[in-house]
């Protein structure tokens, strides 16, 4: 991946003129909050998950089944509202990579059609099946994964052999053993495990049907402690509020380094524009439910929430404060207005996806090559990103923060390298 640099025309060693040291203590105070709030929230919905799961691994049926993928649907539109936490943050990009890492070789995890393919030069564990094996070799040192635990994901599992592919915690891998794999390609449908695979005695599918359930539960545990873990780091104590509010030249610098990277490369680039061009529908963020409609609609609408300081929360409660916009209208109204417009524009892009999947036309079907209709609500999309990360960078010149590096990606920058 390439990296964007953008810089600003002006430093300073801190904020000047109509902005006052005390309203960006302000702002970086509402920021938190919201951060704290989203990630609270993404534990409630992640312990609702958790129950729902231990329902269907208690007593197996369709409808225990649709369950527990109804409460990961839910978990996710908390969590994706996070992501622009991201990149500015080290705390929280160092932790990221444990609960929405992504693609993932699914087949480390669990049995895989048989055009899955086997081990590659770049994934010797690319179809390990770690479910139907209780001892397998990691790097020349027999595992023994008789019991499947949080800590065998987590410390034995999860990038094993350093290769990122190998992703064995997180929504992702829940999602993977919820909806099994989607075997329709650019069709509409997603992923079609059947309950019969967590059912106990002669009503087992696939085999190792109580192996599928440790996983499944173990996975979820540790999704929850991850949570839990991230939600303590934005309380009043918690360190990743300390490390934001100890400066706010940086502080604020964090919060625009999330909105332009998760802008730009991230999401327009990587997990949007990077999809349409090889046509792949394995390039899908939630590729197994069919659910990155929602995805990328909650990914912009958490960019939103920063500039405008306010995010409604699960329940309902609105939580807000002074803002990136309000700092940006006491220096530059105009700009402010601008930011405000292109930020509403992108997410009426992103709308426009969301309510077109929802009515029968997938994002499967949205990355086929020759679809017009497709390509032209996903670029709507992207060419929104790039604007408002244009847009964002002027926020940075006109609140005299020091360079700034946004996240870039080769599907924006270099195109011609996605092919090589």
């Amino acid at each position: 991946m390439t990296r964007l640099f953008m810089t600003t025309t002006a430093i300073a060693l801190g904020l000047s003129g109509a902005v006052q040291a005390q309203s960006a203590t302000d702002v970086l105070n509402t920021y938190a909050d919201i951060a704290a709030a989203k990630y609270e929230d993404s534990l409630i919905a992640a312990r609702t998950l958790d129950a729902a799961l231990d329902a269907l691994i208690a007593a197996p049926s369709a409808e225990n089944l649709q369950a527990a993928k109804s409460a990961w649907l839910a978990a996710r539109v908390p969590y994706q509202q996070t992501e622009v936490f991201r990149f500015g943050n080290a705390i929280v990009d160092d932790w990221e990579g444990k609960v929405n890492a992504w693609p993932l070789d699914e087949g480390l995890i669990d049995y895989v059609d048989t055009g899955y393919g086997g081990p590659t030069d770049e994934n010797q564990l690319a179809a390990l099946n770690v479910v139907a094996n209780p001892t397998f070799t990691l790097s020349g040192t027999e595992i023994d994964a008789t019991n499947i635990t949080p800590a065998l994901l987590e410390e034995q599992l999860h990038e094993a052999d350093g290769v990122e592919a190998n992703v064995a915690t997180g929504y992702h891998a829940i999602e993977f053993l919820l909806w099994g794999q989607d075997l329709n390609g650019h069709g509409d449908g997603a992923g079609n495990r059947s309950w019969t695979d967590y059912a106990q005695g002669d009503d087992c599918t696939n085999g190792n049907c109580d192996r599928r359930a440790q996983y499944l539960a173990a996975a979820t545990d540790l999704l929850v402690s991850d949570l839990e873990w991230i939600a303590g780091q934005w309380t009043a104590e918690g360190d990743a509020r300390a490390a934001l509010l100890e400066n706010e030249q940086a502080g604020l610098a964090a919060m625009l380094t999330g909105m332009g990277s998760l802008s730009y490369g991230e999401q327009a680039g990587e997990r949007m524009r990077l999809g349409l061009m090889l046509n792949d529908p394995e390039e899908e963020h939630d590729c197994f439910s069919d659910n990155t409609h929602n995805s990328h609609y909650y990914d912009g609408l958490g960019i939103q929430n920063v500039y405008l300081g306010e995010y409604v929360r699960i329940d309902g409660t609105l939580v807000s404060g002074p803002s990136l916009s309000d700092l940006v209208a006491a220096k530059d109204s105009a700009l402010d207005a601008e930011m405000k417009t292109k930020l509403s524009n992108t997410m009426l892009a992103l709308g426009r996806i969301k309510s077109a999947a929802e009515a029968g036309f997938s994002y499967d079907q949205m990355l086929e090559r020759g679809n017009a209709a497709g390509e032209a609500l996903v670029m709507g999309g992207v060419n929104g990103l790039i604007d408002q990360t244009q847009s964002i960078e002027r926020v940075v010149a006109t609140l005299e923060l020091d360079q700034i590096e946004f996240e870039g990606s080769d599907s924006l920058d270099d195109p011609s390298a996605v092919f090589q």
